[in-house]
């Protein structure tokens, strides 16, 4: 006899949590999707839904796991609480909106034993894992990361990006630095960089960064909110092998061999993850990305430019 669905709930239901969490529940056979929760209406007709994580807990809708997709500044509330119920908790990236915070849910979730997932969706493009393997015997020279998109195509209307632990340009660059950190074979320090905050916001725009490896291997990023037309996620390698770029935030990659492209698995990877951890009954949780943009805030010099409007 196959093991029951694990029973699952979704907790904020913006763009990605429908288009991509739900899809991908619903395609993998070893989830449910039991509820929603969110202070808005209704989010899918089929689905039972609760306006807070409490009036979910307190129902008599049977849930095993949670899927927080909320902006960054409440999930540690609502993670800790759904520990507290011994429910398994899936994060969206950025998982939290500190360090402190992701640390104390761990810790949390190891003393209940529960499952606690930091999802770094970038991580599973289809270009990643190809890409760490060209990378492993080879001398890598230096690293150039441009990551660029139009914050008013991608995030309409979500003021909470622009208050003080919404992230700003890094809620998409915390995306590169996941790569870089899964593809890298040494640690990254931070050493220096700009970045720039509109001046009626409390989260920057825009950056550029100055990394290197423990070796002293140079990494340069740079962010950008506001390109407009085609958008840029690209990762540059060079090594003494030639070069390697990822393109299209990972998804695509090309070496001197040639070029490896496949499709879309980046949530259908992530809840398959969740699955084999809950399952085997561990944490995975991943903080280098999520450190290397605390260590922005630390070592860059802040600038203020003209305001955002949207």
């Amino acid at each position: 006899m196959s093991a029951r669905p694990i029973l699952i709930a979704i907790i904020g239901f913006g763009k990605i949590a429908h288009d991509q969490h739900v899809p991908a529940i619903r395609d993998n056979a070893s989830f449910q999707l039991v509820a929603t929760v969110d202070p808005g209406e209704a989010c899918l007709p089929d689905v039972p839904h609760f306006p807070t994580i409490e009036d979910l807990l307190g129902s008599d809708c049977e849930v095993d796991a949670i899927a927080i997709c909320t902006p960054p500044q409440i999930r540690q509330r609502i993670a800790q609480t759904a520990i507290m119920a011994g429910k398994h908790v899936l994060l969206e990236k950025p998982p939290c909106a500190t360090l402190a915070e992701i640390a104390a849910l761990e810790q949390s979730a190891q003393d209940h034993a529960i499952s606690l997932f930091t999802a770094w969706h970038s991580r599973f493009a289809a270009g990643v894992a190809p890409a760490k393997a060209w990378l492993a015997d080879k001398q890598i020279r230096s690293v150039k990361i441009d990551w660029r998109e139009d914050v008013r195509v991608w995030h309409p209307g979500q003021t909470w990006i622009w208050d003080a632990g919404g992230f700003g340009v890094f809620d998409p660059g915390i995306n590169a630095l996941s790569i870089a950190t899964e593809i890298l074979p040494r640690p990254l320090l931070l050493r220096r960089g700009a970045l720039q905050f509109p001046a009626n916001c409390d989260a920057p725009v825009s950056g550029q960064i100055e990394l290197e490896d423990s070796g002293g291997m140079p990494v340069a990023l740079n962010l950008d909110f506001l390109q407009t037309g085609p958008q840029t996620w690209d990762i540059a390698v060079e090594t003494d092998g030639g070069t390697l770029i990822l393109q299209q935030g990972g998804a695509v990659m090309h070496t001197p061999e040639g070029t490896h492209h496949g499709e879309d698995c980046e949530y259908p990877a992530i809840y398959r993850h969740f699955a084999d951890a809950i399952r085997q009954g561990r944490c995975d949780v991943d903080i280098a990305p999520l450190r290397l943009v605390a260590d922005a805030f630390l070592r860059c010099r802040f600038e203020r430019v003209e305001p955002f409007y949207e």
